[in-house]
């Protein structure tokens, strides 16, 4: 039975998907109904959330001498429910990147599940394994994912410059060490690697050098990089 549930921050929902929504929904692998790199998530959505509100003008980031500082900036409503506990986190004071990622990140799992869920694009089906025991699958729902990979097979095989989101959301899948697993959607080899590590620099062309809004975001995803490296791979 498909799960219809409207949690209640889809109150404030934006029309247009969240670069956290884009990412998981990337990290979704329709065959086994998994999320690829789930241990480690918690940094990748984290990143992906701040790099959210960095794409709405609400966070900028400060380069220290021995580390990258992020502040919350802006007044009013925030798009989207769903970022407004990062930056009630923010607002408090600045606070380091890595520090910010592990504050928010254990938290977005399950919101941006349901936001998915509700925006269409994964179903939630409840049942019973063995007859007996509860348990949850997910499926695709829509198309949106796999248009979504088309654009990251055209960055990373074909060549082509992503935007800001794309090459974001490139980042964190090669920050997460699951690009091999997409090898039936985008071919493993050496040169994939190498781009999706360009991309971890924050490579996206010039377009993107020089707004302050992308080297924010390039910031905040250095930093998750670093943060999710360091930890095993489970």
């Amino acid at each position: 039975m498909k799960e219809k549930t409207v949690p209640s921050d889809l109150e404030r929902m934006s029309a247009e998907p969240l670069l956290v929504e884009d990412t998981l929904l990337l990290l979704f692998q329709p065959d086994s109904g998994t999320i690829a790199g789930e241990n480690i998530l918690f940094y990748v959505l984290g990143g992906a959330v701040l790099s959210d509100l960095a794409l709405a003008g609400r966070t900028e980031a400060q380069e220290k001498t021995l580390s990258t500082r992020v502040e919350a900036t802006g007044d009013g409503p925030l798009p989207d429910a769903l970022l407004d506990p990062a930056w009630e986190f923010l607002s408090q004071k600045p606070r380091d990147v890595q520090t910010a990622l592990a504050a928010i990140g254990p938290e977005l799992r399950g919101p941006v599940l349901d936001r998915l869920v509700a925006r269409g694009d994964l179903n939630r089906e409840k049942g019973k394994t063995l007859g007996i025991f509860p348990s949850t699958k997910l499926t695709l729902g829509s198309g949106r994912r796999a248009a979504l990979m088309d654009r990251v097979r055209a960055a990373l095989v074909d060549g082509e410059t992503p935007d800001a989101r794309t090459g974001a959301s490139i980042a964190l899948l090669s920050a997460s060490g699951t690009l091999p697993q997409f090898h039936r959607e985008i071919p493993w080899s050496g040169e994939v690697y190498t781009r999706g590590k360009e991309l971890e620099r924050g490579d996206w062309g010039a377009a993107a050098a020089s707004s302050a809004v992308t080297r924010t975001m390039n910031a905040i995803i250095v930093n998750a990089v670093i943060a999710a490296t360091v930890l095993p791979r489970g």
